[in-house]
């Protein structure tokens, strides 16, 4: 009995069930800094090439996927060949 009075106490404790009412959340609007629009931009050009690379990447990963697939794809033919002539030959 104890023990659950315990996991009682530790789960009201842990999740309170009155909210504190401290205003608005978030960014306040204001005037930013010519170094805080610099940083923005540097950002802004870094996702980009982030972006470009991401891309590329992709388009690589793409590449090789279809060229594997081509390469299994001529494999199953050249089996299929090899199963039509060995069927021909013990017939």
């Amino acid at each position: 009995m104890e023990s659950q009075n315990n996991k009682m106490a530790v789960t009201e404790e842990a999740f309170p069930s009155v909210r504190k009412e401290c205003g608005k959340r978030g960014r306040k609007p204001g005037r930013k800094t010519s170094t805080e629009k610099i940083d923005i931009k540097a950002k802004l050009e870094r996702s980009r090439q982030s972006a470009r690379e991401c891309r590329a990447r992709k388009k690589l990963r793409y590449q090789y996927l279809e060229e594997l697939v081509a390469d299994r794809e001529k494999a199953v033919v050249a089996l299929r060949a090899e199963l039509e002539r060995v069927v021909h030959t013990l017939e």
